[in-house]
């Protein structure tokens, strides 16, 4: 599918299923509230208007002007994470009720005689506005107090996640070689230069061996984010700083993104592996493209043509952005996989969604012969929000078996 095609079909849905969920706050702080004028009007225009800047922040900074994006983005996404909390506190109040009712019904149908049909009787209409308003209540002062307990958690200083990983193909002089593990900064809307200069600099301090970016670095494209991602340029490994592409390089252009990384002096592995120390004590570095990249014209993830030419006896470790590449390296001698993509959730209760759709959630798995560790990303996307997955750079330590 053409790229445009994808976009279109994105943003079609994406709208609709906006206008269903506002529709449906609309009606529980509203409707079943039954709010008198003047308050009546105004909570409809803000959710119409806060809902409608939404994707007006998604598109105008793609399509109108770029330094839009602070301006529209930050009312926007916050409000997006608020509109998603508030969603979640009606729903749990609706099956609630849902299963309060049932239950009521299920007494009456094993109380009542052959000749009889149990009845419920209507609830007064002053008694269900009392419930309406008691419900509207309780779930925006929840909501509002979660959202401002998560945007502290996604602003705060990056959490340094150190995590040993034994490699038995990994040579005993390489024994506790680091790897800085980034991935989902997603510099756009809300995250701009100054977190990229920090991130370097907190990065930079960790004084890894080696630096993985393992995709969705950025929202946007080269012309609009040049200027905030270009401080990765100072980002200093021993062994260098490497870059796989995620799915949303190829919504942002992903060929001149490759070459502005490139030019900044990070290497991309499209497919490719390198070899990594001196000699025989060193290890492959591999790096395939993002899962979804052949749905936007890219080649696709081609781990076999990414290990072609290597010595099977080296250790291995891929950068993958999705976990469930994972699934492909079987039989491959991968000792160890990096990837992204999940965020850890990033808002519960996401994390059940992205766990049944990768497999994988966060932290060090094991699939087979292979290794997995799943950050849960340095920044964050949409809502500046992040509930129950802190963001992290991880600290990857490798250990050799015959040290």
């Amino acid at each position: 599918m053409p790229r445009w095609a994808s976009l279109l079909m994105f943003a079609l849905t994406s709208v609709v299923i906006l206008t269903l969920v506002h529709y449906y706050l609309w009606r529980r702080l509203v409707h079943d509230t039954e709010l008198r004028h003047p308050w009546r009007r105004v909570v409809t225009i803000a959710i119409v208007l806060c809902g409608a800047s939404i994707p007006l922040a998604m598109w105008t900074t793609r399509l109108v002007d770029a330094r839009l994006g602070p301006h529209l983005g930050w009312p926007a996404f916050v409000w997006m994470g608020y509109q998603f909390l508030l969603f979640l506190g009606f729903l749990a109040v609706d099956v609630l009720r849902m299963l309060r009712w049932s239950a009521r019904q299920g007494r009456a149908l094993v109380q009542s005689t052959p000749a009889s049909v149990p009845q419920t009787a209507p609830l007064d209409p002053e008694r269900r506005r009392f419930f309406a308003r008691v419900a509207g209540g309780t779930v925006a002062t929840a909501a509002t107090g979660t959202l401002a307990w998560g945007m502290r958690e996604a602003l705060k200083e990056l959490n340094i996640s150190e995590v040993a990983v034994t490699l038995p193909r990994l040579p005993a002089a390489l024994d506790g070689f680091t790897i800085a593990h980034l991935t989902d900064i997603h510099v756009g809307n809300t995250i701009s230069r100054g977190f990229i200069e920090g991130l370097v600099a907190r990065t930079n301090a960790l004084q890894p061996d080696l630096i993985a970016i393992t995709g969705d670095l950025v929202d946007g494209d080269v012309p609009a984010l040049a200027y905030a991602v270009s401080p990765l340029g100072e980002l200093r490994a021993r062994h260098g700083v490497f870059f796989v592409t995620g799915n949303h390089e190829f919504f942002s252009g992903v060929e001149p993104w490759v070459a502005e990384l490139r030019r900044l002096g990070i290497t991309v592995l499209r497919n490719q592996h390198v070899r990594i120390g001196e000699g025989d004590d060193g290890f492959d570095l591999a790096g395939i493209d993002d899962h979804d990249a052949g749905r936007f014209g890219g080649e696709g993830p081609d781990l076999a043509k990414a290990l072609a030419g290597r010595d099977p006896a080296r250790e291995l470790v891929l950068l993958a952005h999705q976990p469930r590449q994972v699934l492909a390296t079987d039989g491959h001698g991968v000792g160890l996989q990096l990837s992204g993509h999940t965020h850890g959730g990033q808002i519960w209760p996401w994390h059940y969604a992205a766990r049944a759709q990768q497999g994988f959630l966060a932290g060090l798995h094991r699939y087979r012969d292979t290794q997995l560790y799943v950050s849960r990303g340095t920044g964050y996307w949409g809502p500046p929000v992040r509930v129950g997955a802190p963001a992290e750079i991880a600290k990857i330590v490798l250990r050799a078996a015959r040290a």
